[in-house]
């Protein structure tokens, strides 16, 4: 099962800059118990944003550059070619960026998003899931606290089979 995963606001903002817009602590750790152990899907741009390698976890980065390389992943030029790379890991992760949601929607079996509660300014956004093709099969709120600036809520999709 491909499964996408990502925060996105409710104009489908992911960030702006290469960078988030909201801090979410308890988005992060979702996100760090749902991929960790099973291989990541990302574009360059969004590896490039991490202070180092994400721990175990495997590393596929698509990338137009030919001659791009980065110590300790795997360098691809497709999501073709990325999807290959997974055939032994059932639950791969496809994390983004923008571009990379959009090449890996007609391939995802899932999407797990946080739907960040606002509008903010952003350079790369989520594409629209749309509710003929998905199922909303699960949705957990969190309000706005101490340490989360915004309310949220956990959106589980699974594809619609025809």
């Amino acid at each position: 099962m491909i499964t996408m995963i990502a925060a996105a606001a409710e104009n489908d903002a992911l960030g702006k800059d290469n960078d988030l817009v909201w801090h979410l602590p308890d988005d992060f750790k979702r996100f760090k118990d749902l991929t960790t152990g099973h291989h990541i899907i990302m574009g360059r741009k969004t590896f490039e944003t991490f202070p180092k390698l994400l721990p175990n976890r495997t590393h596929i980065i698509i990338t137009r550059k030919k001659d791009y390389t980065a110590e300790g992943c795997i360098v691809v030029h497709s999501m073709e070619e990325a999807l290959n790379k997974v055939v032994n890991d059932d639950q791969p992760y496809i994390i983004g960026g923008g571009e990379i949601y959009k090449l890996g929607l007609p391939y995802a079996d899932k999407i797990e998003l946080t739907r960040v509660h606002g509008d903010f300014d952003a350079d790369a956004f989520f594409p629209e899931v749309d509710p003929a093709d998905w199922e909303l099969v699960e949705e957990e709120h969190h309000p706005a606290d101490d340490r989360h600036q915004c309310s949220f809520t956990y959106l589980t999709y699974l594809r619609k089979r025809k």
